[in-house]
């Protein structure tokens, strides 16, 4: 049934959290800061508690859709996984992970009450290494991506952007390009493009770009239930976001109007639930709405690992 106020129908039956494992960035990362991102990615010597790697489980009438797919444990444990060189270098830099033999895609979801088999639909916020690495593990599901995030991933040198073209365009995946288009709808204002990825009003694609040109975010809206808005890393904490406060990594122009951008969507829509990747109080505000979706694995819906 749709909702005339919200243009949103009732198939979604319940919102869930998985991580595949954790991660540690530079502060700086996280933001704020005015240093430049190649100066303090190599010079700095702090690095943040383990963050998670969140992987958002949508589960709707005819099986499961995903926004992001997480880390690829083969990441941890094959030496030939990232590039060598100064690529290398900048990548050993940026990030340190910790992921377990269960914390693959695949075993996440299993520990929720799902099969990877019943994912029919995985949207990706974009094309980091941690966003895409349950890629393998998808060979039977559409995977959706902004055409401008695909344009920017083929462009000469995607290693040296943060894109590893080894893990990203694999065999066998079915890829589907968006490309937001003008809405209307009160409700996503000030958003004036997006795209309705079923066309029932209940999940739409907004373009939220400065992490990446093509970011993308996702709106989960039921009749009668608090709208979630998955964001990728448009944040790395909801407070900062609040605050207007911008991470360390993107292109900062795009990134504050993207982040106005939010928090204004927040202000017309009060009791809007902000979903970043790595934010580690994400999980906590999902459960905290738990009596929004109802379902079978309502009581195990927000496991981490």
């Amino acid at each position: 049934m749709r909702n005339e106020t919200t243009g949103a129908t009732s198939t979604i039956k319940q919102v869930s959290v998985v991580s595949t494992g954790s991660v540690s960035i530079h502060p700086e990362h996280v933001g704020p800061t005015r240093k430049s991102m190649y100066w303090w990615l190599l010079t700095s010597r702090r690095w943040t508690a383990p963050l998670p790697i969140n992987v958002y489980v949508i589960e709707r009438g005819d099986g499961l859709v995903l926004f992001d797919t997480g880390q690829d444990r083969a990441s941890v444990t094959d030496p030939g996984y990232f590039p060598g060189g100064l690529n290398g270098l900048v990548y050993d830099r940026l990030a340190r992970f910790e992921i377990g033999p269960a914390e693959t895609l695949t075993n996440g979801l299993a520990a929720i009450g799902y099969d990877i088999a019943d994912v029919h639909t995985a949207v990706l916020s974009h094309l980091h290494q941690d966003h895409i690495g349950g890629l393998r593990e998808l060979t039977h599901a559409e995977i959706v991506v902004s055409g401008e995030e695909w344009r920017s991933f083929r462009k000469p040198l995607p290693e040296p952007r943060g894109f590893l073209p080894s893990h990203i365009d694999l065999p066998g995946l079915r890829w589907r390009h968006v490309d937001p288009g003008p809405i209307d709808d009160p409700g996503l204002a000030p958003f004036t493009t997006g795209h309705d990825l079923f066309g029932d009003g209940g999940l739409v694609l907004l373009p939220t770009p400065g992490h990446t040109p093509g970011s993308l975010s996702l709106l989960v809206r039921s009749a009668g239930h608090p709208p979630l808005l998955m964001v990728g890393d448009v944040t790395y904490d909801d407070h900062r976001l609040r605050e207007g406060l911008v991470p360390g990594v993107g292109e900062r122009r795009q990134l504050d109007d993207t982040t106005k951008a939010i928090n204004t969507l927040r202000e017309q829509n009060p009791g809007l639930v902000i979903l970043p990747a790595h934010d580690p109080g994400a999980a906590a505000r999902l459960a905290a709405v738990s009596g929004a979706f109802t379902g079978k694995r309502e009581a195990r819906s927000y496991a981490t690992g």
